[in-house]
């Protein structure tokens, strides 16, 4: 909004209408519009009347940043801290204007509002190399698709789409304002970039008096933490401005005060945030794309970054979701196809089949048929299919990957983000590392003295993070192991429960078998120990972070990255690695079993059904899974509002023009510098539930689809209703996350190799299939499976309590595949079982080639940049510096015509010819 000055009176015209609430009229008028001249105060008068502003009291300097402070008991020495601050903020060439706490609503708060004027705004510029427009681009878009009508319905309006022309940009350089495409000063530059470069100036602003240097008293956030001001934030978007005809000369300024909530009577007054809400932050487009470009424009690139990465995960899970229900319903209709559970389940077989004691003491003997259940519960997870799934995800994961890198590529360039990282590497410098490291050295490629940290230094300070994280992991496997032994000790208390070991279906409840009463109970107290420690550790990783001291804000979000995914890597997925790859392993047989901390505990290493391991890994991903989902959620929705509600916001029940807009902001949360960290942390940990262990669970990425559906329109209400407006910074692309989705993805291929080789029943049953039975069928596999054992020659410390065995029974059978009672060789493994380990190890071998082969042949034909894009890249590259050279010729031109007219007479003769030469030069 600029300064508009009337040429026959020295009078502004304001027309003030709020567009959308038509609630709010002017008393003396009755259709709430009021024209009239002010002169004078008038109308600094009727803009501070209306508190729903983003401007000063003059109407003309626009509000880019908004500090807060209350008085306290500790009020003397913060407000020397806020003069000392305030004073040297007006000295680096800020403007500021204060609201007395009498006028806000609270009675106790007071708001310090900043705005930045051109001067300043172009110098910070030129210092941040912020790219401006200084043509516009006249490369053409991309060509029409082929059915491009089916995508309507999923379509964005236009203007919401692309609510800018495509610039060509060049780095600011004040020396050159007459270069760039410099309609208005005071719109030139958006509002993400001008509180971009006031922030900048806040936060390496001291507060120490001239004199007396304190380089620990310096900037916003030791200010914020030490009290001193209680918030700092940019202010949301609520007027538009639209200049009208006038007389005499004069301008008739109108401005809108525009509702997030509610459309506006007049179509123009759509704010952004407006435009935010309506077709981004409602669960109801949850099947429209999202405004990337209006995102990117109003809270910065790095956001945006952070939403485009989110809605291309959630599209490619499309694909893996279907493919996954495809093969969970393989499993539900070849049900009744089911041989080995139709065998367990009969009571002619499974039923007369008396099973070993699964613990020591207190588990009896059972029958085969009590796990009727679960086997068929097992057959929807644990069949063919799974197997195609499984090698579908390896080459899944990689096409999401590589197809990311290339809508990456694509966002650089639409978004100027190119040469990025290159340029502005030593610019994002963090004030914490100037201000701490008191150290300086010669740069050898700048040839200025910068801070550094010295190397012993650095050396400590590395050793100390190190220790703490391992310490943390270590802490983290110690509680597993608790679990475990709560595994062991809880199902003998479940089993113990039976009175009657020979009953038909052994039951706790009902439906409830001790193997999943006790695999339920056991998930569920893992999942309150991931959450519990997950709790510390964010802020132990914060701290160990902040003490090694990055130098740039890139450095610093890195290395809390890795320590982060590391401890979270450990927390959530060691109980899933157990059971997929520990549990059933190594339980011995049942004259010589394994025991957990040796022979003097009791606590006897687990068994798996007869089914298999597969659905107890199935029941512990879900419950982590979906309960770490459900509890994010929850977290994410209902949270804000209850502290809002607490807080006493009620921004759409109070006249805004009697509840100012700083304070409607200041209400709400704060968005920390690391809260797309949480938020990408969260989306990586899913990851790798549906790629690392998906063959336990087809239906995973079903419900991790669900739950990014629900994720993107809540991150999107949070940021537009319920955050603060965002500090708007750049990034060219996801950072270190790239990094560990890679690592990630190379693992799932040998996780869930190993998965359908050892803990599902997969191999054994094929083995049998085709070597061992007679029939070729799947008839007496659960009988081949069961390995046979003289119940008289079990030790007295593994045999039931009451002593108890059927005389007809002198036998019982264990999950094993040894040699009889009786045989030369008894007890020991079978020819059978080392077929099956060939089989298996080959299977892995035979998998993890084929997906690795698929997937780097597949990452070798798809490019990471579009070749339009590279193409498009070098052309605008091409233009900028014909531009350039255009431009620095013309201005040779006008300064080698000044000089010839301001030349002596008696030179001029040798003019012609130096102007002629150096043109023909150029």
């Amino acid at each position: 909004m600029r300064r508009i000055t009337g040429k026959a009176k020295d009078e502004t015209l304001i027309e003030l209408q709020n567009a959308s609430d038509s609630q709010v009229t002017d008393e003396s008028s009755g259709n709430g519009l009021k024209e009239a001249p002010l002169p004078g105060h008038t109308e600094t008068d009727k803009l501070h009347s209306n508190k729903d502003t983003v401007f000063f009291r003059d109407g003309v300097r626009r509000i880019d940043f908004v500090l807060s402070y209350v008085d306290d008991k500790d009020g003397e020495k913060k407000q020397e801290r806020r003069r000392e601050f305030e004073a040297n903020l007006e000295k680096a060439g800020l403007e500021l204007e204060t609201e007395d706490k009498s006028d806000s609503k609270d009675q106790k708060t007071y708001f310090l509002k900043i705005h930045a004027p051109w001067d300043v705004l172009a110098t910070y510029a030129d210092v941040l190399k912020i790219k401006v427009p200084f043509k516009e681009s006249d490369i053409p878009h991309g060509q029409d698709v082929p059915l491009e009508w089916l995508s309507h319905p999923f379509r964005l309006p236009d203007h919401v789409m692309h609510p800018q022309p495509d610039y060509f940009t060049y780095p600011f350089d004040k020396t050159k304002t007459d270069f760039f495409l410099i309609n208005d000063k005071d719109t030139f530059f958006p509002p993400s970039t001008r509180n971009r470069i006031v922030f900048y100036i806040l936060a390496r602003c001291p507060y120490y008096k001239e004199g007396r240097k304190d380089r620990g008293k310096t900037g916003i956030k030791r200010l914020l933490s030490n009290g001193t001001y209680t918030a700092a934030f940019p202010l949301h978007d609520s007027h538009k401005l639209f200049p009208l005809g006038g007389k005499c000369g004069e301008t008739i300024l109108k401005m809108f005060t525009c509702r997030y909530w509610k459309k506006a009577r007049n179509a123009e007054c759509e704010s952004e945030r407006y435009n935010l809400y309506k077709h981004w932050a409602r669960f109801l487009c949850f099947y429209k794309e999202q405004p990337l470009n209006l995102i990117r424009k109003y809270y910065g690139e790095k956001i945006g970054i952070y939403f485009a990465w989110l809605g291309f995960y959630t599209e490619m899970l499309f694909f893996a979701a279907v493919m996954g229900l495809i093969c969970f319903t393989y499993g539900v209709l070849s049900y009744d196809d089911n041989i080995s559970s139709q065998e367990i389940c009969h009571p002619k077989i499974g039923g007369r089949i008396v099973m070993c004691p699964l613990c020591d003491k207190k588990c009896p003997f059972w029958k085969l048929n009590s796990t009727c259940l679960s086997s068929w519960q097992s057959h929807l997870f644990d069949n063919e299919g799974t197997v195609f799934f499984a090698i579908f995800m390896g080459i899944w994961v990689t096409l999401f990957l590589e197809f990311w890198k290339r809508r990456q590529a694509r966002l650089e360039y639409e978004w100027d983000l190119v040469d990025f990282e290159e340029e502005q590497q030593q610019l994002q410098i963090r004030p914490e590392f100037e201000i701490r490291c008191t150290n300086r050295r010669l740069n050898k490629i700048t040839k200025e003295m910068e801070p550094y940290l010295p190397v012993t230094s650095k050396c400590a300070r590395f050793c100390l993070s190190a220790a703490t994280v391992i310490f943390w992991i270590s802490l983290i496997v110690a509680c597993i192991i608790g679990v475990i032994a709560y595994r062991l000790a809880v199902y003998a208390a479940f089993a113990s429960i039976i009175k009657d070991p020979m009953r038909k279906i052994q039951l706790v409840g009902r439906f409830i078998t001790p193997q999943l009463a006790t695999s339920v109970t056991a998930s569920c107290i893992n999942f309150v120990i991931i959450m519990i420690l997950n709790f510390f550790y964010e802020r132990v990783a914060i701290w160990i972070t902040d003490l090694e001291i990055p130098k740039t804000h890139l450095e610093y979000e890195n290395r809390l990255t890795m320590k982060m995914f590391l401890f979270q890597f450990v927390n959530y997925y060691s109980s899933c690695f157990y059971v997929a790859f520990f549990k059933g392993k190594f339980v011995g047989y049942p004259g010589d079993y394994s025991y957990m901390f040796g022979n003097w505990s009791n606590l006897r290493n687990e068994e798996c059904d007869p089914g298999g391991c597969l659905i107890e890994l199935t029941t512990q991903l879900v419950i982590v899974m979906t309960g770490k989902q459900l509890c994010g959620n929850i977290q994410e929705a209902l949270l804000p509002l209850i502290r809002n509600w607490w807080s006493g916001r009620r921004g759409r029940h109070n006249p805004e023009n009697h509840y100012s807009r700083w304070e409607q902001d200041h209400v709400l949360q704060n968005f920390s510098q690391l809260g797309l960290f949480y938020e990408y942390l969260e989306m990586v940990v899913q990851f790798g539930f549906i790629t690392l262990f998906v063959a336990s669970f087809p239906l995973a990425p079903l419900l991790a689809l669900f739950n990014n559906i629900l994720e993107i329109r809540v991150d999107a209400w949070k940021f537009t209703t319920q955050f603060k407006r965002p500090m708007a910074s750049k990034a060219r692309n996801i950072g270190a996350w790239q990094e560990i989705l890679n690592a990630v993805a190379i693992l799932s291929v040998v996780t869930n190799a190993f998965i359908m080789a050892f803990t599902s029943d997969m191999i054994p049953r094929m083995v049998y299939l085709y070597a061992y039975s007679k029939e070729s069928s799947m008839r007496g596999y659960v009988n081949n499976s069961l390995s046979i054992y003289d119940i008289s020659q079990i030790p007295e410390r593994n045999m039931p309590e009451d002593n108890w065995f059927d005389n007809a029974t002198s036998t019982c059978r264990y999950r094993d595949y040894r040699y009889p009672p009786g045989h030369q060789r008894e007890y020991t493994h079978t020819m059978q079982f080392w077929h099956i380990l060939a089989a298996k190890m080959a299977f892995i071998i035979i998998m993890e080639h084929v997906v690795f082969v698929v997937k780097f042949f597949v990452a070798w034909m798809i490019p990471d940049v579009p070749s339009d894009v590279k193409a498009r890249i070098k052309r605008e590259r091409y233009l900028i510096q014909e531009y350039l050279h255009n431009y620095e010729v013309e201005q040779l031109k006008l300064q080698l015509s000044a000089s010839f007219i301001t030349e002596p007479q008696s030179e001029m003769t040798l003019t012609p010819d130096k102007h002629e030469v150096l043109s023909e030069c150029l």
